[in-house]
């Protein structure tokens, strides 16, 4: 009788443990795929240099994993009076099931060099960011579908 229940109860563990986290993380990165395509980051950035809260928008055609951690980001960015569209290089990074987009030291034509940590969870963002002018901040916001 004993062994019938050891037999059991293992098979139940085998049963509740038996995920395949290799599939977990294709299925994460497939939804941020279908959740970062086709979208804008609409909101505010601050400056370590002023008071002021500033408008900043990030519109999203797709993004592409390339390999491993490091994916592509086709976006135009729009804040100030910059306007550019750059296929942005970043490493995507996992905190349990949420992605935060790692950009270190990257040139980005006409803008400069940044750096950037961006966490993504449902419908929001919120970062920091830095520049190597010196500058940098924080940065918050929605992730809005784009209108067809």
């Amino acid at each position: 009788m004993t062994r019938i229940i050891a037999a059991g109860l293992l098979c139940l563990s085998l049963v509740c443990c038996s995920g395949n986290p290799g599939n977990e993380q294709s299925n994460r990165e497939q939804e941020f795929t279908r959740k970062m395509t086709d979208v804008t980051l609409a909101g505010r950035f601050s400056s370590q240099r002023s008071d002021k809260i500033a408008s900043d928008k990030y519109t999203i055609s797709k993004v592409s994993k390339v390999t491993g951690d490091l994916w592509l980001i086709h976006s135009r960015i729009q804040y100030g009076d910059h306007d550019v569209t750059f296929p942005v290089p970043v490493r995507v990074l996992w905190a349990g099931d949420t992605p935060v987009l790692t950009l270190t030291d990257v040139g980005i034509p006409g803008l400069g060099t940044f750096t950037s940590r961006l966490l993504i969870y449902q419908d929001q963002y919120a970062g920091t960011w830095s520049s190597s002018k010196g500058s940098g901040g924080q940065m918050f916001g929605r992730i809005e579908k784009n209108k067809p």
